[in-house]
């Protein structure tokens, strides 16, 4: 029974949660249970400040229909990106509505990062007026590979089994949840972004580091035997080609990442290689001849590399998102798009949808910012009040009352 239980209140919170203002009468229907269990429940539910009512409706001729919603502040969350270069923490309530945000620069060393991340997790907090104790979790996005407890590797960036969770926990009473930034950045865009209404997407991000996150039945990622699928940027395009940061050759992010494609254009263009030729460039209407190449065969590159993922997992949908993805896909998504049109195989192809992420470079703070909602949902309740929430009470019978059998 407190597996039944659980699974209503799960069923009935993620309803809300993604769905929005709904009465009791569409929950009931959304989610095949009966009226009477919804009452209870929503009744339950709204005790523990977990819901609340949040309107009237207009009903077929009977009495206005009250309106639930999951209560914004009911507890917090906390996101948080780490990029090559900075940290981006950001304090969200449970509407998803950003409090507070914050952005501070490392030198990529794991106990500079950790400091940073505490500390920007302070910074939140303190300017929203938010006491630890009402944080539901604290998500952080990182790029590599995530193991058991949070503990990070990642050849590119020198990180060898770093023990980030644990290093985070040491320094704060919040509850720590650490995943690989391509799929936060995925769950981002399949709750709130342009994975919405599919249920089997590749999300990819492109920036200095390239990653993907593939979503299989709308819910769940693919994560292999040890959650190290998704690395798809160390796919081999080039048999011995360009060396890649982590020390193969021929990687797919030799070609599109951020930091390739800008020594690329300083070759070809002869202007000084810097972080800022890349962005202005794909800023500037008339491009220079030389530019207008590098680009060409950029595009074909993550065509190739589409072409992979649309024969390997047939996606409804690819998402191309990430800082240089979503600004370099926008301008030359037709050339990409033909790209994989002469890699993939036509019917894969045809059944499948290229698309530019919806929500910007916050999309992986943002998405780590759920994985302790994600949590919530499943649980229907507080991880630390689940037991006694869910726990069945059989009723007493009345005196005189009859067994019934």
């Amino acid at each position: 029974m407190r597996d039944v239980r659980r699974a209503n209140r799960s069923s009935l919170l993620t309803d809300l949660f993604h769905g929005g203002l709904q009465s009791r009468q569409q929950l009931a229907a959304s989610t095949a249970l009966s009226q009477a269990s919804v009452s209870n429940l929503i009744g339950e539910m709204i005790e523990e400040g977990l819901v609340e009512e949040a309107g009237l409706v207009g009903s077929d001729g009977g009495r206005p229909r009250v309106l639930l919603r999951v209560r914004p502040g009911y507890r917090y969350v906390v996101g948080a990106d780490v990029g090559e270069t900075r940290v981006l923490v950001e304090l969200y309530d449970l509407e998803m509505t950003r409090l507070a945000a914050v952005t501070l620069q490392h030198d990529d060393g794991p106990e500079q990062v950790a400091g940073r991340l505490l500390s920007g997790l302070r910074t939140v907090l303190d300017e929203a007026g938010v006491a630890p104790r009402d944080v539901l979790g604290f998500g952080v996005g990182v790029p590599g590979v995530v193991g058991q407890d949070g503990v990070v590797d990642s050849q590119s960036t020198a990180w060898d089994a770093v023990p980030l969770g644990d290093m985070l926990r040491a320094g704060t009473e919040v509850p720590i949840f650490v995943e690989n930034g391509a799929k936060t950045h995925g769950q981002a865009e399949m709750w709130f972004g342009a994975g919405r209404g599919a249920r089997h997407v590749v999300v990819v991000m492109t920036g200095l580091g390239v990653g993907a996150a593939v979503v299989m039945d709308g819910r769940s990622y693919y994560r292999g035997a040890n959650s190290n699928a998704g690395e798809w940027g160390h796919t081999t395009l080039v048999y011995d080609g360009d060396e890649c940061r982590c020390g193969a050759r021929g990687c797919l992010e030799a070609y599109i990442g951020s930091d390739r494609i800008t020594r690329r254009l300083a070759d070809a263009t002869g202007e000084a290689y810097s972080k800022e030729l890349l962005p202005r460039l794909l800023a500037t209407a008339d491009l220079p001849p030389a530019a207008a190449r590098v680009f060409e065969h950029t595009a074909g590159y993550l065509g190739a590399g589409l072409a992979d993922l649309i024969n390997l997992f047939s996606p409804e949908r690819i998402v191309l998102g990430g800082v240089t993805g979503s600004v370099f896909g926008a301008r030359f998504l037709p050339e990409i798009r033909a790209a994989a049109a002469r890699h993939a195989l036509r019917r894969p192809y045809a059944q499948t949808t290229i698309t530019i992420c919806e929500l910007g470079v916050d999309a992986v703070a943002m998405g780590a910012a759920t994985l302790p909602i994600a949590q919530l949902l499943a649980e229907g309740a507080l991880p630390d009040q689940a037991e006694q929430v869910l726990a069945f009470t059989p009723r007493q019978r009345r005196p005189g009352e009859r067994t019934r059998r």
